[in-house]
């Protein structure tokens, strides 16, 4: 499985495009190439490897589900709790992660998969779900964005 490879699979909480590659994403969406990029991880110590969390916010965020964590640097990560979408994820140990969707439009599915080079799909299908909440976290307070 090549990491740099666009994925289009079910995330934790919606239908998303996947890979180590965050220009490639970037350029699917129509955003500026530079643009930061949310980050799934498969655990805590992979975290560890990106971020510092602040002591004051360690069990926050060790126990947040479908939650997105903005930290003071300003990139973006949320630790994947979901067992089926996990069991990819950790072939990967992390990946760029983003909805498989224009900005501002619905899920469209033939949309999604001409942009793809993979096609991850379990038994229950794609579908558009809930996003993950936001929060802005730094080292003294934390404050929910989405």
């Amino acid at each position: 499985m090549n990491p740099n490879n666009i994925y289009l699979t079910q995330t934790d909480t919606t239908v998303g495009f996947l890979s180590q590659d965050y220009k490639k994403l970037n350029k699917i969406k129509n955003r500026p190439l530079e643009q930061k990029v949310l980050k799934e991880v498969d655990s805590l110590n992979t975290l560890k490897e990106f971020v510092r969390v602040s002591k004051r916010f360690k069990k926050i965020v060790r126990r947040a589900k479908k939650s997105t964590f903005i930290y003071k640097n300003g990139d973006s990560y949320r630790v994947v709790k979901n067992k089926r979408h996990l069991k990819f994820l950790k072939k990967f140990k992390w990946m760029y992660s983003t909805s498989a969707n224009l900005t501002g439009q619905k899920f469209d599915k033939k949309w999604a998969i001409s942009k793809a080079d993979v096609i991850v799909e379990g038994k229950e299908g794609l579908f558009e779900g809930e996003a993950s909440k936001i929060y802005k976290i730094n080292n003294y307070k934390i404050k929910k964005i989405r």
